[in-house]
């Protein structure tokens, strides 16, 4: 950690606390380092730009359409 780190105490469901720890043992860190990537990985997202092929695609789906029903009934006259 860098030298400029500061101490923090949190509180939080005793099932998050058990499987952040769970899963820092199993992937062989502690679980300031899970916390640590987690919050650098959100950092990262805020500044991502959209690729100019999905910014082109964005938004042509109207917001009431249900993809996932519309794919199931394609797939229904596809197959069905």
């Amino acid at each position: 950690m860098p030298p400029d780190t500061v101490k923090l105490t949190i509180r939080l469901p005793r099932q998050d606390v058990e499987f952040a720890k769970a899963y820092a043992k199993a992937h062989g860190l502690t679980v300031t380092e899970v916390i640590d990537r987690y919050l650098r990985q959100m950092r990262e997202l805020e500044h991502a730009t959209l690729s100019p092929e999905l910014d082109f695609i964005t938004g042509l789906v109207p917001d009431d359409v249900d993809g996932l029903e519309e794919f199931r009934q394609h797939q229904y006259e596809k197959h069905g």
